[in-house]
C-alpha cells in the first residue's frame, strides 16, 4: 500500500513539476512584435487606444520575462497580439468608410452635372 501512495506522489510531482515549467514565448514575441509593425505599416498610429494597450502591454511581456515569469509573458504577448490586430482592423474599417464616403460624393457630383445636362 505505501508502495503505492509512493508512487502516486511521485507522479503527482512530475505532473506538477511539468506545469511549473513553462517554456520562454519566443516565438509568441516575435509574432507580436510582427504584428504590431504590421499595424504602424497600415497606418496605426499611438492615438489609437488599442494599439497604446499594446505597447504597455509588450513592455510587461519584457518585464515578465526578466522575472522568468514565461506563462504570464506568453498571455501578455498572446493579448498585445490581438490588440494591435484590433488597431489594425479598426484603422482599415475607417480608412475603408474615408474612402466609400468619397466615392458617394464623387457620384453624387457626376449625378448632379449630368442632371444639369438635361
Amino acid at each position: 500500500m505505501s508502495v503505492k501512495r509512493s508512487l502516486f506522489g511521485l507522479c503527482v510531482l512530475f505532473a506538477l513539476g511539468g506545469c511549473v515549467h513553462d517554456p520562454v514565448p519566443t516565438e509568441q514575441l516575435k509574432l507580436t512584435e510582427q504584428m504590431m509593425v504590421q499595424a504602424r505599416a497600415v497606418g496605426v498610429t499611438e492615438q489609437v487606444g488599442e494599439l497604446a494597450l499594446a505597447e504597455q502591454k509588450l513592455a510587461d511581456v519584457h518585464v515578465a520575462m526578466k522575472h522568468k515569469r514565461y506563462r504570464q509573458a506568453r498571455m501578455l504577448a498572446e493579448q498585445a497580439e490581438l490588440d494591435a490586430r484590433l488597431a489594425e482592423a479598426r484603422t482599415l474599417d475607417e480608412k475603408s468608410r474615408t474612402e466609400v464616403a468619397e466615392v458617394n460624393r464623387q457620384i453624387e457630383r457626376l449625378r448632379q452635372q449630368l442632371g444639369e445636362l438635361r
